[in-house]
């Protein structure tokens, strides 16, 4: 919709999602929550099934070390290219690959004989799971209005928290019921039967003939070239932008001291705070949960910032940065905590800002940048996160082993945090500013000029 004239003003008019659009929204962000849930669900798997896995294939500690960092290292690796092909071939067939190609190797896992093709697995697995998470971004891009995203953001990144307080008390029950072999292969069905679901259902709007309606309200206020298909030279002039470099430190932060927590703390509950191997697992959910509610408040806040005028970027930006701050105080004061209600209190305060944080940084992504490189960009920023998920397991685990207390490891993640608040509100800016060379005009540009992949 354009705008109605009231007198010798031009009124405009807000556009509205159709019943037939809102039902497409739900419909995606649900398919997008249950596969998200299981992509986490999934990398829990080696985790809870350690001890027995070691015993019956006869790896060390240190073999598994490498076995947990391979699925990172390969996951931070394949979202370079993987953002490309989101945004080049669609949604609906990446995340359908991803699904099958990751559901396929859970399987595998449950077969293996030996470490060396346990490690091509967990490889395997990495890569067929790095479409998940920029195809959300995508998503949300392709179908939301631009005042909506924030939300649909935090619907679809809740899934990752919810994943994880789910995940091992669900894949602890397969185990004991049937063994952790076939613990990997009923989640390898799980995943296959969600890709099919998701094949079936899932269309892209260009796929679709949309009403003017609905035209207007999916574009309204967005940047000009949506339509091109993304090129080679377009994802090049991402890294020229000083806000991909914002969003690439700041997720860098963000993603350390979730790993932090998701790898180390019922270690850190067990032999820091003496705690009961029945109690650790009642209280590394709550952090997770809390994670839940932080992830979908974000998206809330995003958007409400922007119904009161706050420029896009800014509604993003500055609550990921102040949420950051936030983290890096929680983190560093509960690593000082005498008591340990105080330290959970604190570990869950943590978590929650970081969900936070994590939604605005990936509602970032949806806008500022034009409709056919929003995956790209959201799995640039995936790559920093996760060069940082994969540095947080082993360095905190070389600075407990030589200090003999998690506490140092836990102040380095509050100062990375800190750091990483300072470049989401440094360096990303509005498109169009000086900081950022009229990203507009450069994107599209790039856009039309006829260099393809």
């Amino acid at each position: 919709m354009g705008s109605e004239a009231v007198g010798s003003k031009a009124v405009p008019v807000k556009t509205s999602a159709t019943p037939r659009v809102r039902g497409i929204q739900r419909m995606a962000l649900a398919l997008l929550v249950l596969s998200g849930m299981i992509s986490y669900i999934d990398r829990a798997t080696l985790a809870v099934g350690n001890q027995l896995i070691r015993h019956d294939l006869g790896l060390s500690i240190a073999q598994m070390g490498f076995l947990l960092s391979a699925f990172l290292v390969a996951y931070a690796l394949a979202q370079l290219p993987i953002g490309v092909l989101v945004d080049r071939v669609g949604p609906r067939l990446l995340l359908t690959l991803g699904l099958s190609l990751w559901s396929v190797a859970q399987g595998m896992g449950g077969m293996v004989t030996g470490f060396s093709q346990f490690i091509g697995v967990r490889v395997l697995l990495g890569i067929g799971e790095a479409p998940q998470f920029p195809t959300g971004a995508r998503v949300v891009r392709d179908w939301f209005h631009q005042r909506d995203r924030g939300l649909a953001t935090g619907v679809f990144n809740c899934s990752s928290t919810l994943g994880n307080a789910i995940g091992v008390p669900l894949l602890t029950m397969l185990m004991l019921a049937f063994g952790w072999r076939w613990m990997f292969i009923i989640m390898s069905f799980v995943g296959l039967l969600v890709a099919l679901l998701w094949f079936v259902t899932y269309r892209s709007p260009r796929r679709m003939t949309l009403t003017p309606d609905e035209s207007a309200y999916l574009t309204e206020g967005d940047l000009p070239g949506q339509e091109t298909a993304l090129t080679f030279t377009a994802w090049k002039q991402l890294f020229r932008f000083q806000s991909t470099w914002g969003m690439i430190l700041g997720n860098f932060g963000c993603v350390y001291v979730v790993w932090i927590y998701a790898t180390w703390l019922p270690a850190y509950l067990e032999t820091e705070r003496h705690m009961s191997i029945r109690s650790t697992g009642f209280f590394s959910a709550i952090p997770f949960l809390c994670g839940t509610v932080g992830a979908l408040l974000g998206g809330v806040l995003v958007d409400g910032l922007v119904r009161r005028g706050m420029k896009p970027m800014a509604s993003r930006k500055i609550p990921a940065a102040i949420c950051l701050f936030g983290t890096a105080g929680c983190t560093v004061a509960g690593a000082y905590a005498t008591s340990n209600t105080l330290a959970i209190a604190l570990i869950s305060a943590s978590v929650f800002l970081l969900y936070v944080a994590s939604t605005c940084g990936w509602a970032l992504a949806s806008v500022g940048f034009p409709a056919n490189c929003a995956a790209s960009i959201g799995a640039v920023q995936n790559f920093g996160g996760y060069v940082g998920g994969a540095l947080a397991p082993a360095l905190t685990g070389l600075i407990v082993q030589s200090t003999g207390s998690f506490v140092l490891a836990l102040v380095v993640g509050g100062v990375i945090s800190m750091a990483s608040g300072i470049a989401y509100l440094v360096l990303v800016c509005e498109p169009g500013s000086k900081g950022d060379l009229r990203l507009a005009d450069a994107a599209v540009l790039a856009y039309r000029s006829g260099e393809d992949i």
